[in-house]
C-alpha cells in the first residue's frame, strides 16, 4: 500500500503546506494592514480628502527615494530598541510598559561621555555600555519589586516612568546643560557619535547596533536553553516551575535584558541621530518611542525578526505621513494623518491582541485585585 508520503508529488505537497503554514501570520498581518489602509481610506473619503492621492503622498515620503528610505530606517532604529524591551518580557509573562523610562536614563547615561576624551571608536563603545548599564539598572527596581513583593509590573513600570521623566528633566535642565544654550544638554562629542551612513540623512551605524541585538535576542530565546527557559515561564508558569525551571531568574533576566535594549534605544538617539546629538530640553526627540515601541512589537507579533520589519514601517509611517500634509491641492492635515495612522496599526495589531487578551485580562484581574485589598486595608486601618 502506497502511503500518502510516498505518493508522487507528496514531498511537494508538504512542502506547500509547511510554507502556507510558515506564512500564516505574515498573511494576517497583509490582510490587517490592507483592512486598515481600507478603513483610513473611508475616513479621508467622509471627510473630503482624496485617499489615493493622499496613499500616494505617503508611499513616496516613506519609499520614494534614497533619502526617503535612510530617512524611514532612522526612524525605526529606536523603535526596534524599545519593542525589543516589551517583547522580551511578554515572553517571560509580563508586560513590562518601562521602556519608556528605562530610555530615558540610558540617554542621559550616553551624554556624561561628552565630559571626558578618549579616541574613536572607543569613545562610542563607553557611550553605549554607559546607556546600556544605565537602563537595565532602572528596569530592575520594578523587577525587585515584582519578586520580592510582588508588586504588578504595570503599576511599578508606570511609576517608574514618571520618577526617570522628571529625573531627567532636572538633569537636562541643570546638571548636563550646555553653558552656551540652556535649552538643551552638553553635545556629544565626534569621537562618540555614530557615523552617519547616507550623507545629507538622519540614518546613522546605530541601525547595525539595533539589528544586531534584535538577531542576538532571537538566537538566545530560540536557540539556547535560557531562551527556552524564558518562553516556557511565559507560556506555562505552572509547568515551567515543576519542570525545575527559576521563574524568578527568567523575569529577572528578561526584566534586564529589556532595560538593556532601552537603554540602547536611548544611545541610538542621543549618539546617532544628527545633527542634535543631545538632549533638548522637555525630550522632544525621546517622548512616546517607548509607548510607539509597545505598538511595533505588536504589529511585529513580539518576534525580534517580526519587530525589525514592522519599525521599518512605522519608520515608514512617520516619515510619509509628514508628507501627506503638504502634497497636492487638498493636502490632508495632521490631525487626519494621525487619525489614518492609528486605524492602520490598530488593524495590524488585531490579531496580536486577540492572541494576548487571556494574558492582558490575567493581569486586569490582578490589578482589580491588588486595588481591592488596598482599599479594603485602608478601610481597615481608618
Amino acid at each position: 500500500m502506497t502511503t500518502p508520503e510516498g505518493r508522487p508529488g507528496g514531498k511537494l505537497l508538504r512542502g506547500v503546506h509547511r510554507t502556507l503554514t510558515g506564512l500564516h501570520p505574515a498573511l494576517e498581518s497583509v490582510l490587517a494592514a490592507l483592512l486598515g489602509l481600507l478603513v483610513g481610506a473611508v475616513l479621508m473619503y467622509i471627510w473630503g480628502y482624496d485617499p489615493w492621492r493622499a496613499y500616494w503622498a505617503l508611499l513616496r515620503g516613506a519609499y520614494g527615494g534614497d533619502y526617503e528610505i535612510a530617512s524611514s530606517i532612522a526612524r525605526g532604529v529606536p523603535l526596534i530598541l524599545t519593542a525589543l524591551t516589551f517583547s522580551i518580557c511578554l515572553r517571560a509573562g509580563m508586560f513590562n510598559i518601562g521602556a519608556e523610562g528605562q530610555m530615558y536614563v540610558g540617554a542621559a547615561a550616553s551624554i556624561c561621555v561628552a565630559y571626558f576624551s578618549a579616541p574613536h571608536p572607543w569613545h562610542l563603545i563607553v557611550g553605549i555600555l554607559a546607556a546600556a548599564v544605565a537602563g537595565a539598572l532602572w528596569s530592575l527596581g520594578p523587577a525587585l519589586l515584582k519578586l520580592t513583593r510582588g508588586v504588578s509590573e504595570v503599576i511599578s513600570t508606570i511609576m517608574f516612568n514618571w520618577i526617570s521623566r522628571f529625573l531627567v528633566f532636572y538633569l537636562v535642565a541643570f546638571v548636563l546643560v550646555d553653558p552656551r544654550q540652556a535649552q538643551r544638554t552638553v553635545r556629544i562629542p565626534v569621537s562618540a557619535r555614530f557615523p552617519v551612513l547616507v550623507p545629507g540623512t538622519d540614518l546613522s551605524a546605530a541601525v547595525y547596533l539595533a539589528v544586531a541585538f534584535a538577531l542576538l535576542v532571537y538566537v538566545l530565546l530560540w536557540h539556547t536553553a535560557v531562551g527556552y527557559e524564558v518562553r516556557a515561564a511565559g507560556l506555562t508558569p505552572t509547568a515551567a516551575r515543576y519542570g525545575g525551571i527559576s521563574i524568578k531568574r527568567t523575569m529577572f533576566l528578561s526584566f534586564a535584558l529589556g532595560g538593556v535594549a532601552a537603554g540602547l534605544a536611548g544611545a541610538a538617539t542621543t549618539m546617532g541621530l544628527p545633527p542634535t546629538y543631545a538632549i533638548i530640553s522637555g525630550l522632544p526627540e525621546l517622548m512616546n518611542l517607548g509607548f510607539d515601541g509597545m505598538a511595533v512589537a505588536m504589529v511585529g507579533r513580539n518576534h525580534p525578526i517580526g519587530i525589525l520589519f514592522a519599525a521599518l514601517f512605522f519608520g515608514g509611517l512617520n516619515a510619509g505621513g509628514r508628507v501627506m500634509q503638504f502634497y497636492g491641492s487638498n493636502p490632508v492635515p495632521l490631525e487626519m494623518v494621525r487619525v489614518v495612522m492609528g486605524a492602520i496599526v490598530l488593524a495590524m495589531a488585531i490579531p496580536e491582541l486577540v492572541r494576548l487578551f487571556p494574558a492582558m485580562a490575567k493581569v486586569g484581574r490582578e490589578l482589580v485585585q491588588t486595588v481591592s485589598r488596598r482599599r479594603s486595608a485602608t478601610e481597615e486601618g481608618a
